[in-house]
Order: structure tokens, then C-alpha cells, then sequence
């Protein structure tokens, strides 16, 4: 199964046609959050990704809420998008669970949609073993450190990890580790970013 991993956009209109033009080549494709800038103008990059009709799964970032994301899903009629938050679906016999938000809470004040360690890991409780994990938060000490060098990711969503091998996870939120890969355990971890990449999910991957 091919998948197009990609997160904070930022209400990039180009960046968002480029994933739109990538997508008919993969199975699915991935969005670990962050579509739009501190809750504003949402509908401008929903509006562009909606002519994806490769099914995709979607987390909402800390730059948007679960509710507005779905808000603006529906507005622009994209049939082929699943919001996880907490929940999971299955593509092609393949499970994704997905978490959105902010994990730990970020310094940013009240327009960031952020979570608890605590609210995150009873989120993350139901993610099965061997899914794909879509968290917009990388996990604690793995593609989490920002410009200054910083270890910025969550603790719950390392242990969901440990808990639970993954076969991928897929983050973002730290954009200093963009479009880098670690591992926790045998799950490989990547911060995605904005450019998109094409990952081959086999079947060695969080064996």
C-alpha cells in the first residue's frame, strides 16, 4: 500500500495543489494536522484538497479543531476524507487511528487546540496494535526537536507507540524535524511536512 504522508500546510493553497496532483498515484493519503494558521481561514486549503478523491485520513493540528475540520469538510463536500480523533477507520483491510491537537500543551494561548498528556493517552487507548498512527504530535525524544534543538514531542503518544507497534506513525506539529524519520521500538516515525512524501507500507514495517 502506497501512502502520501503530509502535515502543516498552513493554509498553503500551492503546497495543497501539489498533494492534489500526487494523490491519484497512491492507495491513501495521510494529513497529520495542521491545515490552516491559529483557527483562521480553514476553508481556503480544505477547498483545494477536496479534489482528492483517493481516500484519505485526516488529524486536525493545533491550528484547528476537530469540530472545524469537519465543519469544513462537509462544506466542500470532500467524500473522500475520514477526521480521527481518538477513532480509527479501516482502508484496503488496512486500520489507521489517528489524534489530533497539541500534545503537551504548546505556549501558544488560547487559539491552540491543544491537549493533556493525560486527555491524549485515554484518546489513544483504543488505537489497535499493528494500525497506522496518525498523531499530529510526533512522540516524545523521536523527530520532536525544533530550531533550537528542543525535544518538544508527547510522552502518551511514545507509550501508545511502545503499547501498541504501530506499523507507521505519521506526525508533524515541530517543524524543525520536518520530513525526517526515526523509530520507537520497530515503528518508523515521520514527521511528514507540507512536501509530501510517498511511503511503501510493507509488511516489515513496525514488525
Amino acid at each position: 500500500m502506497d501512502l502520501l504522508l503530509f502535515s502543516d500546510v498552513h493554509g498553503d493553497r500551492e503546497a495543497c495543489q501539489r498533494l492534489v496532483d500526487r494523490a491519484a498515484d497512491v492507495d491513501v493519503v495521510v494529513g497529520a494536522g495542521d491545515f490552516c494558521v491559529a483557527r483562521r481561514n480553514l476553508q481556503a486549503p480544505i477547498e483545494t484538497l477536496s479534489a482528492i478523491d483517493t481516500p484519505t485520513v485526516l488529524v486536525p493540528g493545533n491550528a484547528e479543531t476537530e469540530d472545524e475540520l469537519e465543519a469544513q469538510i462537509d462544506a466542500a463536500g470532500w467524500g473522500a476524507a475520514h477526521v480521527l480523533h481518538g477513532g480509527g477507520t479501516t482502508i484496503d483491510g488496512t486500520p489507521f487511528f489517528g489524534l489530533g491537537g497539541g500534545v503537551p500543551v504548546t505556549p501558544f494561548g488560547p487559539w491552540s487546540y491543544d491537549l493533556t498528556e493525560d486527555e491524549a493517552r485515554t484518546l489513544l487507548s483504543d488505537c489497535p496494535e499493528g494500525a497506522v498512527l496518525v498523531a499530529h504530535s510526533p512522540p516524545k525524544d523521536a523527530v520532536d526537536r525544533d530550531s533550537k534543538g528542543q525535544s518538544l514531542g508527547s510522552v502518551a503518544v511514545r507509550e501508545a507507540i511502545e503499547a501498541h507497534t504501530p506499523r507507521l506513525t505519521v506526525c508533524g506539529h515541530i517543524h524543525g524535524s520536518w520530513e525526517e524519520t526515526a523509530h520507537v521500538g520497530p515503528t518508523p516515525v515521520h514527521n511528514a511536512g507540507p512536501h509530501g512524501r510517498i511511503w511503501t507500507l510493507s509488511e516489515a514495517d513496525g514488525a
